[in-house]
């Protein structure tokens, strides 16, 4: 069934297919609306679930982390400061290994106070060790929600997801989603069973006691192994969800005309469908361009990146965040993952608080890049 629908309604619409048991709920602008829409299918009896009203971000994390240890299938949804108050709670909920799926509509951190696009608020929470998508359109968000909850669920991970969407760009801007039927979506994502740990009245257990230097080492060392499965899981999910629902959005990347290319394009988000369009009018003046679109930030795809752009001649990253004093989060890590040897790598901040990034400007990027031998650079206001 197709509806003309946000990238909001995208996100509450998955989380009413994928049966989530709880939702915690906190208002923010550009996410207000996520659970809004959730609420609206409770009041209509289209959804069957806890829906907490808390106080903030921070209660809303510890929401999901009790009902996740209760063993419910947990969902909320924040925003820039909102996240940023989950801080804590995000490192929580790793280190307790539990499965929540949280859709972050992306916005500018302030001050100044701004309300646009930016993807500086999740790419600091990348060592919490979160699980973290970057879709690029609202089917994409609703697709992806399905299959991080499959992932995360998943006894080899049992690590939590969030997954990212611009803020208005898909946030609040509809567009044509495929909404599967429930049957389908029951059948490629079974109820969820807990494989260890859930609070059990009549079975009680100390959870999150203090634990001895070498037991926590050996701890965090599982959450790495964790990540490294998740990392060929999406591969193995990813072409389940194409098998069952016909669409297939790429799995820890997506490539575009990569095949012939000397120049790559490398993005996250919406920026990267953006540079689709830019690619297909260098191509028509003939020039050998392609497109990486990086899916998934954590866990960070090093070996397949250096795989698909060791023989390239030039990368030009593009980067809708800062980290400040050393340029864009993906322009340092794709750079890392060439090294050593490899194409050179031009790196752009751009986008940054909303600013409108346009076909032409990924070309004028280009144009730029041609002469440069590398480096970091700001476009843009």
């Amino acid at each position: 069934m197709y509806k003309v629908i946000t990238g909001n309604a995208a996100a509450a619409y998955a989380a009413k297919l994928c049966r989530v048991d709880v939702v915690a709920a906190y208002p923010i602008t550009p996410q207000t609306t996520i659970v809004e829409y959730i609420a609206e299918f409770l009041a209509n009896g289209e959804m069957d679930c806890e829906y907490i009203r808390v106080e903030s971000e921070h209660s809303a994390m510890t929401a999901c982390i009790g009902a996740s240890l209760a063993g419910a299938r947990t969902f909320t949804a924040t925003s820039s400061h909102g996240l940023a108050l989950m801080h804590e709670m995000l490192h929580w909920a790793t280190y307790s290994r539990l499965p929540i799926v949280m859709a972050v509509a992306n916005r500018t951190l302030g001050p100044p106070w701004n309300i646009w696009a930016d993807l500086q608020d999740a790419i600091s929470q990348r060592d919490t060790g979160w699980i973290q998508f970057y879709a690029k359109n609202n089917q994409e968000v609703l697709d992806t929600i399905i299959q991080a909850y499959r992932l995360s669920e998943n006894e080899r991970v049992m690590l939590p997801s969030m997954v990212s969407l611009e803020a208005f760009v898909l946030s609040h801007t509809s567009e044509p989603v495929d909404i599967p039927d429930q049957e389908k979506v029951d059948e490629f994502l079974p109820q969820y069973n807990p494989p260890f740990m859930v609070i059990d009245f009549e079975n009680p257990k100390t959870i999150g006691n203090i634990a001895l230097p070498e037991e926590t080492a050996k701890h965090r060392k599982y959450i790495m192994k964790a990540m490294e499965n998740a990392s060929s899981m999406i591969k193995e999910i990813s072409k389940e969800f194409q098998e069952k629902f016909g669409r297939y959005h790429g799995d820890l990347l997506e490539e575009y005309e990569l095949e012939d290319s000397e120049t790559v394009i490398v993005s996250m988000g919406t920026i990267a469908s953006t540079a689709e369009d830019a690619v297909n009018l260098l191509r028509e003046k003939g020039e050998k361009v392609g497109l990486l679109r990086i899916r998934v930030f954590r866990p960070f795809p090093e070996r397949d990146i250096k795989k698909k752009l060791e023989d390239k001649e030039k990368i030009i990253v593009i980067d809708r965040n800062c980290s400040w004093g050393i340029g864009g989060a993906l322009y340092t890590e794709v750079r890392h993952s060439l090294y050593p040897g490899g194409p050179e790598v031009v790196g752009f901040l751009a986008g940054i608080g909303g600013v409108d990034v346009t076909p032409s400007d990924i070309m004028k990027m280009y144009e730029k890049a041609k002469k440069e031998k590398g480096g970091s650079f700001w476009y843009g206001p």
